[in-house]
Parts: structure tokens; sequence; C-alpha cells
């Protein structure tokens, strides 16, 4: 029965994450991080860098990973999506 239990709170889990094919389409260059944020949420990570700043929503095997320069999206990938 716990075995059940975990298993259908991670399918939950998994099944309101916003981290999703769909949603990675809906990003573009040029938008802000406001715009990514009203489609994916806040990020799980970002990372000030010299010129830019890395973000990534998901974890290790599913995630979308944005980088931003002057606050705009450049460049955008997915993994495990």
């Amino acid at each position: 029965m716990k075995k059940l239990f975990i298993t259908a709170a991670l399918l939950t889990l998994t099944a309101c994450s916003k981290v999703t094919l769909e949603n990675y389409e809906k990003i573009k260059v040029g938008q802000d991080k406001q715009e990514v944020e009203a489609i994916l949420g806040s990020a799980s990570q970002c990372e000030e860098k010299t010129m830019h700043t890395d973000c990534t929503w998901g974890n290790d095997s599913t995630n979308i990973k944005v980088t931003f320069v002057g606050g705009k999206v450049t460049l955008y990938s997915e993994k495990g999506l």
C-alpha cells in the first residue's frame, strides 16, 4: 500500500509540472525572463555569469535550460521531454 501511495504521489507531481514539451515550444528567442516565468514558473536554479544568466527548470533527467543576455532569451534547450 505504501508503494502504491508513493507511486501515485510521484505521478501527480509529474503531471503538475510545467516542464513539458508543450511549454518548451512556447519559449522564443527575445522573450524576457518574466515571460518565460509566466510559462514555466520560477526556475529551479539560476547561475549569474559575467555576460549572461543560465536558468534551469526541472531536474537532471528532465529539464528546460534557458540562457538570458540582457534579460532576454538568447538560447534554450530541453532534455528528456
